[in-house]
C-alpha cells in the first residue's frame, strides 16, 4: 500500500485541479467508494509473483451489488491500466480485489469521494514502504480489537487514538503456524473514537479490525458509515437439462474411522472421496489399506473414487521404480476385490506440475503406470479409471518458481495430445481463490476444462472432469476466520454451485474430512477420544446434502452476489443458493408454477440452523426476501 497519506500528488480526474486520492500495492481487499459529483477510479497493476502464469480479475459493484465491470486481467498483462466512471449516488460501489493476487494494485481516485478500505484477514493485503498511516473508528460502547500477522514485512501497529494521543503499539511476531497472528484489545469508550493507524515497517501487510467495522481511510473525515442498499435478484427457470449434478465427497483419512465419527461423516451425505495411496507403505504391506477402503465402501456407499499414488506423508516424488510398481500392484489388486461397485480414478502421483521440475518426468512415469494399470483387462473390469494430472490449479499456474511452464490445463493438453487413448479423466486442484466474490472462476475452469477434453453428442465431457481436491487455501496457509466461521460455508456453498452450474462435472471434493494438527482444514472437528463435531462447513455440507438432487436445470440469474442452482430429480425441483453478500436481496423466479406443489422454502444462516422461511408464489412469480450471508433451499413438486 505505498504512500498511503493524503494527496500522494496532482492527479488529473474530470476537475483538472482536484487533487488525487491514492491507494497502493493493495493485493487483498475492498475498496468501497460513495462520491456525490461525477468521478473517474482507475486501477494500474504491476507484476508481483508469477503474474505471467496466473490470470486475475476485478470486480467493481454498484450500490445494489450489481455487477458493474468484471475486468479479466490475463496472464500475458503483467502490466496494465482500467478506468471506469462513478457516478453521485447515496450507496458505495466496491471495488473488489481478490486475494490471492499476484500482483501490486494502485487505485486513483477523486480525493473527494470517500474511499473505505477493507483489508483480508491474517491474510497480507497490501505491501507499504514505510511510515503509512491509516484512520479508523470505533463507535461507543464496541470492545474493538486491532490484530496483525508478521508476514515478513511490518513488523509493528501503532494506534494513537486522536481524542488524547493516547498510544498503543502491537508488536507482530513471526510464528511456526500460519494461522497464529498477535491482538491488541482497544480501550472501550462512553464515546465514539477516532485512531491514527502507523504501519511501521515495510513489505507485506496485514492489519484489520474485530468487534467493529473492519474499515479504514485515509482522512479521518472519509470514516462515514458504509452505506449499501438492498438488491434485486431476477431469477428465470426453464425446462431444460443441462447436465448432471457432480457427486459431492471429501478426502478421506489413511485410517479405519474410529465408530464415534460415523454420525458425523453419514451426515456429510459423501458419495465421492479422494484417497492417497502411499507406495512405500503398501510395497511392504500390500493389504494395508484393503479394510478401511471396504469400509469406505460399503459402510458409507461410496461408489465414485479418485486415488493419488504417492509416497508416505503425501511425498509426491513418485518414480518408475520397484517401489512404485509394487505399489501400485497393490492397489489394484485391492480394487479388484472390491467386486467391480463403482468407479475408482487412480492418478499417478500428487499435484506433479507442482512437485516435479518438468513435464517430461511426470510423462514418464505417466506411461509406465498406464501401461501397467491397462495390461490387464481386469483393472477396467472392476471399475479402475485413469485420471491425469492432479495439477495444482488448472488455469493458473502452481505456488512455484516458473509457473508459466507448470499451467495443469498446458501439461494435460500436451499429455492427452500424446496419450488421449490412456486417460480416463482429467483431474486438478484448486486453491487459493478465497474471496466470496472471485467463486464463479470455478464455473470458469469447468468450462475451460471441458473445453480440453471436448464434448461428446449429448454436450457432456468426452473424459470425466474431476475437481477432486479443493479448499480456500492450499497447504497450512490457513485463516481461523476462514475455516472456522460461517463463511466458509458461504464459500463452499458458492463454490458447489459455481463447479456445478453447467452440468459438466463429475466429481467434487472438500479437502479433507477431518482436522488434522498441522492442515485444521476439515468439515469435521477432532474433540479427542475419536469423537468428532461437524464445523460450520460440514454443517453448511449437511444442509447442501439435503436438498441436492441428480440433474442440473438451465437458470438464468442476473444477481452478481446470489449463486442459485436448479436441480430435478423425476418430479422433485430444487433451487440451492446463497446470498455472499451482507445486504439483503428481493428475489424475484419466474418459470415455476404457482401454486408450488409441496413447496417449502428454507434458510441456513451464521446460527448453524436451518430454518423454514416465508415465500409467496403468485401470477407464475415466487418472491421471497433473502437475508444477507445466508444458504437456502426452494423445494416443490412439478407433478
Amino acid at each position: 500500500m505505498r504512500h498511503l497519506a493524503l494527496l500522494f500528488g496532482l492527479g488529473l480526474s474530470l476537475d483538472a485541479f482536484a487533487a488525487s486520492m491514492r491507494w497502493g500495492e493493495i493485493r487483498d481487499g475492498s475498496l468501497y467508494l460513495q462520491t456525490d459529483r461525477p468521478d473517474t477510479l482507475t486501477v494500474r497493476w504491476t507484476p508481483a509473483w508469477q503474474a505471467d502464469a496466473n490470470e486475475e480479475h476485478l470486480y467493481l459493484l454498484d450500490g445494489q451489488g450489481k455487477l458493474q465491470a468484471d475486468r479479466l486481467i490475463k496472464a500475458s498483462e503483467v502490466r496494465g491500466t482500467q478506468s471506469w466512471p462513478l457516478v453521485p449516488g447515496a450507496a458505495s460501489y466496491r471495488l473488489e480485489i481478490p486475494g490471492y493476487s499476484f500482483r501490486h494494485y494502485r487505485v486513483e481516485h477523486d480525493e473527494r469521494t470517500v474511499a473505505l478500505f477493507a483489508p483480508a484477514k491474517v491474510h497480507f493485503s497490501a505491501e507499504t514502504h514505510g511510515g503509512d498511516v491509516l484512520y479508523f473508528k470505533v463507535a461507543a460502547g464496541e470492545r474493538a480489537v486491532l490484530a496483525g500477522k508478521f508476514h515478513g514485512g511490518v513488523s509493528s501497529l501503532q494506534a494513537q487514538r486522536i481524542g488524547d494521543q493516547q498510544t498503543l503499539t502491537l508488536a507482530l511476531k513471526p510464528y511456526r503456524a500460519y494461522w497464529q497472528f498477535d491482538q491488541l484489545a482497544l480501550p472501550v469508550s462512553p464515546r465514539e473514537q477516532v485512531w491514527r493507524l502507523s504501519l511501521q515497517g515495510s513489505g507485506k501487510a496485514a492489519f484489520w479490525l474485530d468487534g467493529t467495522a473492519n474499515l479504514f481511510a485515509q482522512n479521518p473525515q472519509q470514516l462515514q458509515p458504509l452505506r449499501e442498499e438492498p438488491g434485486q435478484t431476477r431469477l428465470v427457470l426453464h425446462d431444460t437439462i443441462v447436465g448432471r449434478t457432480p457427486d459431492l465427497g471429501i478426502a478421506l483419512p489413511y485410517v479405519m474411522p474410529p465408530t464415534a465419527s460415523h454420525a458425523a461423516l453419514d451426515a456429510l451425505q459423501p458419495t465421492a472421496a479422494s484417497y492417497y495411496s502411499f507406495v512405500d507403505v503398501t510395497a511392504k504391506n500390500p493389504q494395508f489399506e484393503n479394510a478401511f477402503r471396504r469400509v469406505y465402501q460399503e459402510r458409507f456407499g461410496i461408489r465414485q473414487d479418485i486415488t493419488l499414488l504417492a509416497g508416505s506423508q503425501r511425498q509426491a516424488d513418485l518414480r518408475a521404480d520397484g517401489q512404485s510398481t509394487s505399489g501400485l500392484d497393490a492397489w489394484l489388486t485391492a480394487t479388484r476385490a472390491l467386486g467391480g461397485n463403482g468407479t475408482h480414478y487412480i492418478g499417478f502421483a500428487d499435484e506433479p506440475n507442482l512437485n516435479y521440475s518438468n513435464y517430461a518426468q511426470y510423462q514418464a512415469i505417466f506411461a509406465s503406470m498406464a501401461r501397467q494399470v491397462r495390461s490387464d483387462p481386469a483393472n477396467a473390469a472392476a471399475g479402475v479409471r485413469i485420471a491425469m494430472p492432479a495439477s495444482s490449479r488448472l488455469v493458473n499456474g502452481p505456488f512455484a518458481e516458473n509457473a508459466a511452464d507448470k499451467r495443469g490445463i498446458d501439461w494435460a493438453r500436451r499429455l492427452l495430445s500424446e496419450s488421449a487413448d490412456q486417460v480416463d479423466a482429467l483431474a486438478w486442484h484448486e486453491w487459493m481463490i478465497r474471496d466470496l466474490l472471485a467463486t464463479r472462476v470455478y464455473r470458469d475452469s469447468v468450462r475451460r476444462a471441458a473445453e480440453l477434453v471436448g464434448l461428446d453428442a449429448k454436450g457432456q465431457p468426452r473424459k470425466a472432469l474431476l475437481l477432486d481436491q479443493t479448499n480456500l487455501s492450499s497447504g497450512s496457509s490457513l485463516s481461523p476466520y476462514d475455516q472456522e466461521t460461517h463463511y466458509t460455508s458461504l464459500w463452499w456453498a458458492s463454490v458447489v454451485i459455481n463447479a456445478s452450474q453447467d452440468g459438466l462435472l463429475t466429481m467434487l471434493n472438500w479437502f479433507q474430512a477431518a482436522d488434522e494438527p498441522q492442515y485444521p482444514k476439515g468439515m469435521l472437528r477432532v474433540l479427542g477420544d475419536d469423537r468428532v463435531e461437524l464445523k460450520p462447513v460440514g454443517l453448511a455440507q449437511q444442509f447442501i446434502a439435503q436438498h441436492w438432487l441428480r440433474q442440473v436445470l438451465q437458470l438464468d440469474n442476473d444477481a452478481f452476489e446470489v449463486d442459485v442452482l436448479a436441480m430435478a430429480d423425476d418430479a422433485q425441483r430444487s433451487l440451492l443458493g446463497v446470498n455472499k453478500g451482507t445486504r439483503l436481496q428481493r428475489v424475484d423466479l419466474s418459470g415455476a408454477r404457482c401454486p408450488l406443489n409441496k413447496g417449502a422454502l428454507r434458510y441456513f444462516g451464521a446460527d448453524n440452523r436451518s430454518r423454514d422461511a416465508p415465500f409467496a408464489c403468485e401470477n407464475g412469480r415466487v418472491r421471497f426476501e433473502l437475508p444477507g450471508q445466508t444458504l437456502f433451499a426452494l423445494n416443490w413438486s412439478a407433478s
